[in-house]
């Protein structure tokens, strides 16, 4: 048995792969009868196949788990599993729901069992803040390029669950461009203090006419972009500056967002190009 996968341990007693000396000495349970190697720190991947087990294999997964499973970036790994499953005592870490799933909402990804990507798009946007719905949304759009109107079609399938109306919000700012949380942050700042929603993944082309950077987010009719920087490593640094320097070159004002910024001082920012830029355009 490959001691970096999670198993029942019932299950490998009754079939002589493991005597119980072994499962007690190697192994350690992760939840109820479900084990993995002692030492092993259990990937989100890895955790959702435990939770999974712990079902008997009958639960549908759901919520982040799910959409991790669809290919989704950005899910932590200690992040809780959800399942939809009719059993009120989960385990720590997991979350067990009693939730209606319609025809055609389950699919089978892996041997298991999992809401579709709609379906997932559908329990995410409508629970938790919105900013957090927002974020999960757009790295499941991201993933597998669903379009907030068939999820939207979906809900009017389930008209008196809780969170549509988060939900419809959170469709209509939803932007598959966004590569990051912070990016979904930035833009649905910029939105909350009433700037017209940014184009996300803005095209800079070469001289042939070629995609030769991407923007942020921003503003093509003033040439305003605005871009959240992460942490900058020695060897990423020529590039950004020789990025910067052509995105200038080419007319483009940029405002560039670190970590650690607070909100009044980039809206103020964002805001005093705005205006410079808006009179320009007036001469």
């Amino acid at each position: 048995m490959d001691i970096s996968e999670v198993f029942i341990g019932s299950e490998a007693l009754a079939a002589g792969t493991l005597s119980r000396h072994e499962l007690r000495k190697y192994y350690r349970a992760v939840l109820p009868d479900v084990y993995a190697d002692r030492h092993a720190v259990l990937t989100l991947r890895q955790r959702t196949v435990a939770a999974w087990l712990w079902s008997g294999r009958e639960a549908v997964i759901a919520g982040s788990a799910a959409s991790a499973l669809h290919g989704a970036d950005w899910i932590a790994d200690d992040a809780p599993i959800e399942l939809i499953w009719p059993n009120a005592r989960a385990p720590r870490k997991v979350i067990t729901r009693h939730d209606l799933l319609l025809d055609g909402e389950v699919l089978v990804l892996d041997g298991m069992t999992v809401t579709t990507a709609h379906r997932t798009a559908f329990d995410l946007g409508r629970r938790g803040r919105i900013g957090e719905a927002l974020a999960r949304l757009d790295a499941l759009i991201r993933a597998t390029g669903i379009a907030s109107a068939d999820v939207l079609a979906l809900a009017e399938c389930h008209r008196h669950t809780r969170g549509l109306r988060q939900l419809e919000r959170v469709l209509e700012l939803a932007d598959g461009g966004a590569q990051s949380p912070k990016e979904t942050w930035l833009r649905l700042m910029l939105i909350e203090e009433g700037f017209p929603p940014p184009r996300t993944q803005i095209p800079i082309v070469d001289p042939a006419g070629y995609p030769k950077y991407y923007l942020d987010m921003g503003w093509e009719d003033r040439k305003l972009a605005v871009e959240y920087d992460g942490v900058q490593h020695a060897e990423t640094l020529a590039y950004d500056i020789e990025r910067h320097d052509y995105i200038v070159g080419l007319g483009w004002t940029v405002v560039r967002v670190a970590a650690g910024q607070r909100r009044p001082g980039i809206i103020a920012r964002v805001e005093r190009e705005w205006r410079r830029l808006s009179a320009l355009t007036l001469r």
